[in-house]
């Protein structure tokens, strides 16, 4: 065989067999996305160690500037990144009207449902963790009970709970959503309870003081591992929340991306108000897993 035909013949030869497959180089690691972000966690990860984007009064979004602490819905904050919700209920006629204070969010708890199964159906590797919260009615633990279990059993939504003793690990809660019942009649685990939680809610503080609370309980969280922290940026102190969201978010933002948090991981449950008007600041937020 003359040179040429040789050549010939080893370019018509596939690469593989002439590197051998079994030391192919491994796929890249495929980029995860707001989407998406805790498919990059082990099923083994407590949620307790986990830094959680939430928003606060995640369904207000109508009744002027007092009342509106959102400017997307539901379903795009799921899809922004967003894994806590604060979803507050007025019992009305057997069912959940979701409000703020006196004003009617034009939505349902079953819009809410909605939103968070079609967005786990499409995005399994994810969990929502879901306040529930009596607002605007002075109803009985009882009657809240009876209002939520009809949800359950009666219009199908059992499934898409996960309700247990204790805050599970995120493998239990894939796809499901996790109950933290504030109401006394729910089941499940009880919202705020000292045993699993460690809340910093001054709803009613100026900027400054707030911001310094913010950073004191990230501080604790990173320093004291083990409860769920949650750290709300939200407050309405003397001026409309979105006022006050314009000046914390920015700051909340820098001191998340500054050289003393830089590595920190596992700050627990951040409940904002507006987190999309700060571009980035979600982002910042998932990066402090792993």
């Amino acid at each position: 065989m003359d040179r040429r035909r040789f050549l010939a013949g080893l370019a018509a030869v596939p690469a593989a067999a002439l590197i051998g497959t079994p030391h192919a180089a491994a796929a890249p690691r495929r980029t995860l996305s707001t989407r998406d972000w805790m498919a990059g966690a082990a099923d083994s990860t407590p949620l307790q160690r986990l830094t959680i984007p939430g928003t606060h009064d995640s369904g207000a979004r109508f009744g002027g500037p007092w009342s509106e602490c959102q400017n997307t819905t539901i379903a795009q904050q799921l899809a922004s990144g967003i894994r806590f919700l604060d979803v507050r209920c007025r019992v009305t006629g057997g069912s959940f009207a979701i409000h703020h204070g006196p004003s009617y969010q034009n939505m349902m708890f079953g819009d809410v449902l909605i939103a968070c199964r079609d967005f786990l159906a499409a995005q399994p590797s994810e969990t929502v963790l879901m306040r529930v919260k009596q607002e605007y009615s002075g109803e009985s633990d009882a009657t809240f009970r009876a209002v939520f279990d009809d949800y359950l059993d009666n219009r199908g939504w059992r499934p898409l709970f996960r309700i247990g003793d204790g805050i599970p690990a995120l493998g239990e809660a894939r796809g499901r959503v996790v109950l933290l019942g504030d109401n006394g009649g729910l089941p499940g685990v009880r919202y705020a309870d000292g045993a699993h939680f460690d809340v910093q809610d001054d709803w009613n503080a100026l900027p400054d003081p707030k911001f310094s609370k913010i950073q004191a309980h990230f501080r604790k969280a990173a320093q004291q591992p083990g409860k769920l922290y949650v750290n709300y940026v939200s407050t309405s102190a003397y001026l409309p929340p979105r006022w006050n969201s314009d000046n914390l978010n920015p700051r909340v933002h820098a001191f998340l991306d500054g050289a003393e948090a830089s590595g920190w991981r596992g700050l627990g449950i951040v409940p904002m108000d507006y987190p999309n008007t700060r571009a980035g600041l979600v982002e910042s937020l998932i990066r402090h897993n792993g």
